[in-house]
């Protein structure tokens, strides 16, 4: 859909679920059944293993950038080797180069693929097409066997599945208009939120189970545990993604709005950003800013797993259950930035997240060499902090954007955090490979943290009527 008011050019609201406020029209408070909402939520838990077990947790920590993919001479080596560190930072470097690469497709990628399906009444097409793709990389990570030959295949094919995934997000969150009314928006979305945190938790359970019963006598030699876990993720994601696909309507298409070409969206992008920093500037300088910071807010989750396998030497089963600690702690921090959010407002809440981010990650920096136990305090600490950063970066945007204006800035919101996608994985890249250790790469996610606080800190916006 577009939205278009006095003289600000008209764009494509990125089919994001922040866009969804203006796209109910007609639809208002009719019923929707409760299949159709749960069958929507669902999604959320086909596809989380992906993120928690493939990306973060498991196969790119415990498997893609350990010391199955080095010369088996360097494997060898002490940990503590330097030769050793080195080759391994090679490897995350290797892995964040493909990652940043990925960042950009999404920038290009995503949001004209999201206003397309928007225009033309395609979102459950596109939906299927990208979460099959999903299923079909995952699926084919089993043939990334133990050998360091195969490390750029895996890279690149966890790579792609990032960017199935975003793409079919897109399309997943403009779906929230067919299965809820402006009164149920924020509890629907809310479900599906919930449900993908039980999800991941329930998958990396489900692995540290696996390694439990050590697979039932199986020979697990050439990296097949992990290679059997990522198929497993896939037949997941195919199972619990059917009901949305035979449950959930297509909303109609908008009349008479013809998809803009490549150049034009851009152009028509670049020209609402203008604009609205000339008639609406805190909020222009708050889409900024937390385009920044929301980046930084993902490199924490993306790297982690890496870090903390890697710079801290936690074993798989470590890993797994810090993976499951992550995800409580992220959810609970998450449902009571609520509360606090509307005692102290929610600009107050980013900041404190962001500096209590700022200052986790330097402490995790500083302290690489002091054992696990610093990791398992500031690693937790970090997720804490991410949960209320991300729900009052979304209600402070709806509380400062203009009534008439809603469809189009939460668009540009969706939109702008595509925009710099790349950024945290590319200073995580930079530094590790600078200075060759990979603990040096929380020091590049902590920069992009407080460019974005930094940035916050130019935002001035009134407080709420309740706190003045």
């Amino acid at each position: 859909m577009t939205r278009s008011t006095g003289g600000t050019p008209e764009i494509p609201a990125t089919a994001d679920s922040g866009a969804l406020p203006v796209m109910f029209q007609d639809l208002e408070e009719r019923p929707v059944p409760r299949r159709n909402v749960a069958s929507w939520a669902m999604w959320d838990w086909a596809t989380q293993p992906f993120n928690s077990v493939i990306l973060t947790f498991v196969f790119v920590s415990l498997y893609l950038v350990s010391d199955t993919f080095l010369p088996e001479n360097v494997a060898r080596l002490a940990d503590d080797d330097p030769i050793k560190e080195s080759a391994l930072a090679d490897l995350s470097t290797g892995y964040g180069l493909v990652s940043t690469i990925a960042g950009l497709a999404i920038l290009l990628l995503a949001p004209i693929l999201g206003q397309v399906a928007d225009r033309k009444g395609r979102k459950k097409r596109w939906l299927l097409i990208a979460t099959a793709l999903l299923a079909l990389l995952q699926f084919s990570l089993f043939f990334v066997f133990a050998d360091p030959s195969y490390f750029w295949l895996g890279a690149i094919l966890v790579s792609l599945g990032a960017v199935a995934s975003e793409i079919a997000g897109v399309n997943y969150n403009a779906l929230l208009v067919s299965v809820s009314t402006p009164r149920t928006v924020g509890k629907v979305s809310g479900l599906g939120w919930g449900l993908g945190y039980i999800g991941g938790i329930l998958a990396l359970v489900a692995v540290v189970v696996l390694n439990a019963v050590e697979w039932f006598g199986l020979d697990t030699s050439g990296g097949l545990a992990y290679r059997l876990i990522a198929a497993g993720c896939a037949v997941w994601t195919i199972v619990f993604a059917i009901p949305l696909f035979r449950n959930v309507p297509e909303p109609p298409a908008p009349p008479g709005e013809p998809p803009l070409g490549f150049a034009a969206w851009f152009r028509a992008f670049f020209r609402s950003i203008r604009d609205l920093f000339r008639s609406h500037r805190p909020t222009a300088w708050f889409l900024l800013a937390s385009a920044v910071y929301r980046d930084g807010l993902g490199g924490v989750f993306a790297f982690g797993g890496v870090l903390a396998a890697v710079a801290f030497g936690f074993s798989p089963n470590e890993v797994i259950l810090f993976g499951i600690a992550a995800n409580l702690v992220a959810g609970i921090s998450t449902v009571l930035a609520g509360r606090l959010d509307d005692r102290y407002g929610a600009r107050a809440i980013i900041l404190t997240s962001l500096v209590g981010l700022v200052v986790s990650a330097l402490g995790v920096f500083l302290l690489h060499d002091a054992g696990k136990l610093p990791f398992w305090i500031l690693g937790l600490a970090l997720c804490a902090f991410v949960g209320p950063a991300q729900a009052s970066t979304r209600s402070l945007l709806a509380r400062v954007t203009p009534e008439h204006m809603q469809g189009e800035v939460f668009g540009l919101y969706a939109t702008t955090g595509r925009v710099v996608s790349f950024l945290a994985p590319g200073m995580w890249t930079l530094f590790i490979a600078v200075f060759g250790a990979t603990y040096w790469g929380i020091l590049g996610i902590a920069i992009v943290l407080v460019v974005g606080l930094v940035l916050m800190l130019f935002v001035k916006l009134p407080r709420p009527a309740h706190l003045r």
